[in-house]
């Protein structure tokens, strides 16, 4: 690109062109009419003070429909989820455009959590209905339908004793208890102690059945859970005052 360069003698004829037509328009302007320059606007004391409260309301109404709208968004996502997830026979009928639904669903729940520390809330106790998860040992697809868990499935924590159980009803009514170690405020490795097969005959863990568990979401109706593989575990409050055997 090219460089333009001024002399001092241009410059100069510039400066002396611009300045005579102004003075030649000033003075042709005195001539014919007297030019009279419009006054600034005043604004008083008063004006200032009522734009200022104007603005301060302004500001107040709409940081508080904001603050609703994040009460009912969670409320929304949570009826979004549970819409979402009826129609899936836990997760066993969910193609992979619906995992990825539920998994955005799930996403966005998860940062309107207001319970922070989940291991140290009552909130956490009771007995949990599985709705929904991506874990394919419990899902068990390759498998017949009439081998797989047909009835409801269980969880239940204790906060206080920190004991797990999980539940299986028709067909096999097969269950698991397990401590549990926590290892922050919302993480714990789950080690389980003993199995029972069709709810009768008792199998003591020699230490093989261990996981983790995060809980991301919690409230009194429904909770989330990740896996140490990354499975995603939707489940729903059903008895609160249920307590697990020690």
């Amino acid at each position: 690109m090219g460089t333009l360069h001024f002399s001092s003698s241009s410059s100069s004829a510039l400066l002396q062109n611009s300045n005579n037509f102004c003075t030649s328009h000033i003075l042709f302007a005195t001539k014919s009419t007297i030019i009279h320059p419009k006054p600034f606007p005043i604004i008083s004391q008063n004006h200032t003070r009522e734009a200022s409260r104007s603005r301060t309301w302004r500001i107040g109404v709409s940081f508080f429909p904001l603050f609703l709208t994040k009460t009912k968004d969670a409320e929304s996502l949570k009826q979004e989820l549970l819409d979402a997830i009826s129609p899936l026979d836990r997760g066993a009928a969910a193609t992979p455009d619906d995992q990825q639904r539920i998994e955005e669903i799930a996403c966005e729940l998860e940062a309107n959590n207001k319970v922070k520390e989940p291991l140290k809330s009552v909130l956490l106790n009771g007995k949990w209905e599985l709705l929904y998860t991506t874990s394919k040992s419990i899902l068990q697809n390759e498998k017949p339908k009439f081998l797989r868990p047909n009835g409801r499935i269980y969880q239940a924590i204790n906060v206080d004793t920190l004991r797990a159980q999980n539940i299986e009803t028709w067909p096999f009514f097969n269950q698991a208890t397990a401590n549990l170690v926590p290892l922050n405020a919302r993480r714990v490795a789950v080690k389980f102690d003993s199995f029972k097969i069709a709810a009768l005959i008792p199998i003591k863990s020699r230490g093989s059945g261990r996981g983790q568990l995060e809980i991301t979401y919690l409230d009194g109706e429904l909770r989330i859970s990740r896996g140490n593989q990354g499975n995603l575990f939707v489940l729903r409050m059903v008895d609160p005052q249920y307590r697990v055997p020690l």
